[in-house]
């Protein structure tokens, strides 16, 4: 997908990309300069509420578990 900058420096996120992202009007976005080009993030209105089940499937609780134990491992007794 592709836009076109108009001269006021202007552009159009695409209508399958806003649909996707859940973008509509007063959607912030983040201009990212990564050296080798630009990164557009949008930022949703509700940072923590976007957050929600984004680790399910990735075992944190037992990684939690895990680190807790080498912590105790490691405080002086």
């Amino acid at each position: 997908m592709k836009s076109t900058l108009s001269e006021r420096g202007q552009t159009v996120v695409p209508a399958e990309l806003r649909r996707r992202y859940d973008m509509g009007p007063g959607t912030e976005l983040e201009w990212v300069d990564t050296g080798h080009g630009l990164l557009v993030v949008p930022i949703p209105a509700d940072p923590l509420q976007a957050l929600f089940g984004r680790g399910r499937g990735e075992g944190l609780l037992d990684k939690l578990f895990v680190e807790r134990r080498r912590d105790r491992a490691r405080e002086p007794r």
